[in-house]
């Protein structure tokens, strides 16, 4: 098969996309859109996100010291693009959208009630990369929603979740498992 050079660039495909909801004390909570997010730690478990500094929510994350990590499903891929297209300074993206604040369990920001799985996070850290900042979260409760669990696990085939491809800037949708951890040495091993 032949390889083609190509310029550096943001070609990781596919990334979760999720709804970031955040608030300032005192103020309307804020969502916003992410597709740069990642796991980066197991033990305590912690997530980042990037955000351009020009963001609305960028403040108000810094200022709160707090975020929501809010996984949609499919039925709501077309708000969280419009949660990703419009300020906040402009809109109130609750409103406009009809999603649903809802109370965290530990933490002040609310979650997005449509969403079927939400990580409460408490910010430990703010690196400057370059257009984006890194925020690092501390995961301190995570919440979901009964019709995604099967006893005290996701059933990932009910959660519905959405990716995006930077490559070309389209949602895709997750709907098949094709193996689970380990289970190549099985098949390895025949």
């Amino acid at each position: 098969m032949a390889r083609k050079s190509l310029k550096p660039d943001t070609m990781l495909a596919p990334t979760p996309v999720v709804m970031v909801s955040c608030q300032r004390e005192g103020e309307k909570p804020n969502i916003i859109t992410i597709a740069w997010i990642g796991v980066v730690c197991s033990d305590p478990p912690m997530v980042s996100i990037s955000i351009r500094p020009s963001r609305y929510s960028y403040e108000m994350i810094k200022e709160a010291g707090e975020f929501v990590v809010n996984i949609p499903t499919r039925e709501l891929c077309q708000v969280t693009d419009y949660c990703g297209i419009v300020s906040g300074r402009d809109v109130d993206k609750f409103k406009e959208t009809g999603l649903s604040p809802e109370p965290s369990t530990v933490i002040k920001t609310p979650s997005i009630s449509e969403c079927p799985l939400s990580l409460e996070c408490r910010l430990k850290e703010v690196i400057h990369l370059g257009a984006h900042d890194l925020f690092l979260g501390e995961v301190v409760a995570v919440t979901a929603d009964e019709s995604v669990l099967n006893g005290d696990r996701i059933q990932v085939s009910n959660l519905n979740a959405i990716s995006y491809m930077p490559p070309t800037s389209e949602y895709w949708s997750l709907n098949e498992t094709m193996g689970r951890f380990g289970y190549s040495k099985k098949k390895m091993a025949k």
